[in-house]
């Protein structure tokens, strides 16, 4: 809790109130509290709020800007409820209104835009999740009506969902298409997942500047998502980025000029990253189409394209346990494009090309240090301008259990089974792989490591079901709170319980997803016992002792001080609740009477120096990690 409380009466009262605001739901949809989009006061969101967007036979036509600040422990979610037989609601740009309240730049370049907002006044959104909807149409044809009741048109770089300012965000379960990119972020993003999504026909005929995802941020993941093809004769790349910690895993990723365009920023933070150019690709399926329509025959380009070599991607990028598929018959694979002194390493791969007329080429250029090791390639693989690490295979087919269908799963005789090495030190380990579409499950897990985004299941009993969540964070009373108990081997579907103790009062435990959540209504340490049941015909269990402990919202008690006198003593201790202590005090703004000063202990002392009213705010914070914080406005009169 940040809000500032005045000691003159009206303020204090108002101050007070909106302090003591708790995290809302609200609904939007046929029957709800708020019949369309533009009716909630999106400018009023607040950090722990939830929206809820209803599916309805028809599209909402309506666009919108998210400027908030959550925090890790009150994240903002916005989500679609699907409709009973599980269809996304859908917002659609095209001829969309905009509620007038807002007010925010760049509404030509998406549909949803985050951060950089006038109304309401935030420069950079946080800890925001979007989630379960359809986002669709914004492409330069179409116009829609903006913010201030003009029509304007879509730019030519417009997508679905564009991040300018934000830290923190989580796309899950999204549906972007028919526009020009897919997805875009500024460079002025930091910390964003993009998981379970489903990018398709975004990008332009003959405009290789637009593509099904466009991203320049520091630190990126994309695991789960599904990037289908292309709009007809685009150009673009199937997933183009310039970020700092690249992590791509476990996504289905099917066309584009080159599926991967992992290339160089020109941002100096992104650039300054201590991870920049340390990036992780693996247990995708990467697929290059018969008649892409284009001359490029790359999968993966690294380093960069902007000339500016200083600003290139040093690498090492970890390219491990892919499967990499091209069914062209016009041009060889080119699986890599290094720039200068990019670092590859790559390892447990099956690279394919189904016309035996054409071979893979490695590495499609003289630059770049790469290095292959225990990888699978079509026989004729032109290894030219690499280092051979061992146990390179080759052959005329690698063994999956239906090529036609895209079953890339492996068959027991496949000479990938058991070829792989084991997992790089350093290197994310390889435990889920990709379910069609858009989700994993766990990876079958035996002695040694298969090649390729997928190992064979011989059939046995799976591996022991084991509870993986050791501790829990702690929670503030009357703050919403969601964390997931996680559990890995057995059979999923999983089914959760409390065997012994209790939850805090207030939580739940989801029985079918392990997810702890719900609103705090009382402090206190609560300790209790979980159970997981896997799906076996004879269930496996696991049980895990957990805690969480649950703080009263900090909160500042002192709002008001005594007078001092002019060249006397003076010593009073602020005073707070809540949190968890030790506290932490100091001086946010104004200035205490000369002569006085704050410790980090609270307490103000000292010798008055001179006469006046001094005014000035106060700031505690807790030790909690996060920190919470209350601020307080306070004033001292020094008389004569």
């Amino acid at each position: 809790m940040q809000a500032v409380r005045h000691t003159a009466v009206v303020l204090a009262v108002l101050l007070f109130a909106a302090g003591m605001s708790q995290a809302a739901i609200y609904e939007i949809g046929p029957g709800k509290t708020y019949e369309t989009i533009g009716a909630f006061a999106w400018e009023d969101l607040a950090a722990g709020d939830t929206v809820k967007i209803y599916y309805k036979a028809t599209a909402y036509a309506e666009k919108f800007c998210v400027g908030v600040v959550g925090t890790a422990q009150s994240p903002v979610v916005i989500q679609g409820v699907p409709g009973e037989g599980g269809e996304l609601p859908i917002i659609d740009g095209e001829n969309a209104t905009t509620r007038t309240e807002l007010d925010y730049a760049g509404d030509e370049r998406s549909v949803i835009h985050f951060g950089g907002t006038a109304t309401p006044d935030v420069l950079t959104t946080k800890y925001v999740t979007l989630e379960n909807l359809v986002i669709k149409n914004a492409r330069s044809s179409m116009s829609y009506t903006c913010d201030g009741g003009t029509t304007k048109y879509y730019l030519g770089n417009a997508a679905p969902v564009r991040l300018v300012y934000a830290e923190n965000i989580t796309l899950n379960n999204l549906e972007m298409t028919n526009a020009h990119n897919g997805f875009i972020t500024s460079p002025t993003t930091a910390d964003v997942t993009v998981k379970g999504c489903y990018l398709w026909g975004n990008g332009d005929d003959g405009n290789t500047g637009v593509h099904q995802n466009y991203t320049e941020c520091n630190h990126i993941t994309f695991e789960y998502n599904h990037f289908g093809l292309l709009a007809t004769s685009a150009d673009g790349n199937g997933l183009k980025d310039r970020s700092s910690y690249s992590i791509i895993r476990y996504n289905w990723i099917e066309d584009g000029a080159r599926q991967l365009d992992l290339v160089d920023s020109a941002d100096a933070t992104i650039k300054g990253d201590a991870d920049y150019g340390n990036d992780f690709v693996y247990g995708n399926i990467l697929i290059e189409q018969a008649d892409p329509g284009i001359s490029q025959n790359q999968i993966v380009h690294y380093g960069g394209d902007s000339a500016q070599t200083s600003n290139y991607r040093p690498g090492p990028l970890h390219f491990y346990n892919n499967t990499v598929i091209s069914y062209r018959d016009d041009a060889n694979m080119a699986l890599f494009r290094p720039q200068d002194d990019e670092v590859i390493d790559a390892y447990n791969n099956i690279v394919h090309c189904t016309d035996a007329s054409y071979k893979v080429d490695v590495n499609a250029v003289t630059n770049g240090s790469i290095t292959i090791a225990n990888n699978w390639f079509t026989t004729g693989y032109d290894d030219s301008n690499t280092t051979d690490g061992g146990n390179n295979i080759d052959g005329s087919a690698p063994g999956f259990l239906n090529l036609g269908t895209e079953d890339f799963h492996l068959a027991s005789d496949s000479d990938c089974v058991d070829a792989g090495r084991s997992i790089k030190a350093g290197d994310f380990a390889v435990t889920l792989q990709y379910v069609k579409h858009q989700d994993t499950e766990a990876r079958p897990s035996d002695a040694t490591m298969d090649m390729g985004a997928f190992e064979y299941d011989s059939g046995g009993p799976p591996p022991d079901l084991v509870i993986t969540t050791t501790s829990l964070p702690g929670g503030v009373v009357s703050t919403a709170y969601s964390e997931t108990v996680s559990a890995t081997g057995g059979e999923t579907p999983y089914s959760w319980s409390v065997i012994s103790g209790s939850l805090p009062s207030g939580l739940d435990l989801g029985s079918s997803t392990g997810v702890i959540s719900g609103t705090p209504t009382s402090a206190g340490t609560s300790n209790f016992t979980v159970q997981v049941t896997d799906s076996q015909g004879t269930p496996d269990t696991d049980t895990q002792a957990l805690s969480i402990e649950i703080v009263a919202d900090l909160d500042i008690t002192t709002t008001s001080l005594p007078d001092g006198t002019k060249q006397q003593s003076y010593s009073q201790t602020l005073a707070a609740t809540g949190g968890e202590t030790p506290y932490t005090w100091s001086l946010v703004s104004g200035a205490l009477p000369n002569g006085l000063s704050l410790s980090s202990g609270g307490v103000i002392s000292g010798t008055c120096r001179r006469a006046g009213t001094f005014n000035f705010t106060v700031r505690v914070t807790d030790s909690q990690d996060p920190a919470d914080t209350d601020d307080q406005a306070l004033s001292i009169t020094v008389n004569n």
